[in-house]
């Protein structure tokens, strides 16, 4: 049961080292038109460009540039605050975020989507769930590569 748990917690607390903050999703309350034939729009492209980023910010986000121009405005706005911050960051932190990153990049659309997925449902489950995973979270990490094996069902490993 115990190791059920670890597994639980892995998962999910171990997603939001991934997760990006939830975007606010909501729909825009638009005042009505009358009826008209619908035009094609093309979708404008989302800005700014990798090529309008600053050299500093290229060299920050440089893990994100395969999947730039993949990504939402509001995702690369999200980026860049980071990438903004990142000069006024310790060693350490700018390391993690490097880190973090990378792994961000490393990851499936589908795996990305996951993540924000659980990424949500953390942020909205009461405090004291918040904390037992994060405790769940201090106790797996604490384990031996080889006990960390152990949980993780054989579906889930590395190849």
């Amino acid at each position: 049961m115990r190791r059920a748990w670890l597994l639980l917690a892995l998962l999910l607390t171990g997603a939001v080292a991934f997760a990006e903050p939830p975007v606010d999703v909501a729909p825009k309350v638009a005042a009505k038109k009358p009826a008209a034939k619908p035009v094609a729009k093309a979708k404008a492209p989302a800005r700014p460009a990798w090529a309008e980023l600053t050299a500093e910010q290229q060299k920050t986000l440089a893990p994100l540039k395969a999947d730039w121009e993949s990504l939402e405005t509001e995702r690369r706005r999200k980026w860049i605050g980071i990438a903004k911050r990142y000069p006024t960051m310790k060693a350490e932190e700018q390391e993690r975020v490097q880190r973090r990153m990378q792994r961000w990049a490393a990851l499936s659309p589908e795996q990305r989507r996951q993540a924000r997925e659980t990424y949500k449902q953390i942020v909205k489950a009461p405090p004291e769930q918040r904390d037992r995973l994060r405790q769940q979270w201090a106790e797996y990490q604490q384990l031996s590569p080889r006990e960390r094996e152990d949980i993780v069902p054989e579906h889930r490993r590395k190849k």
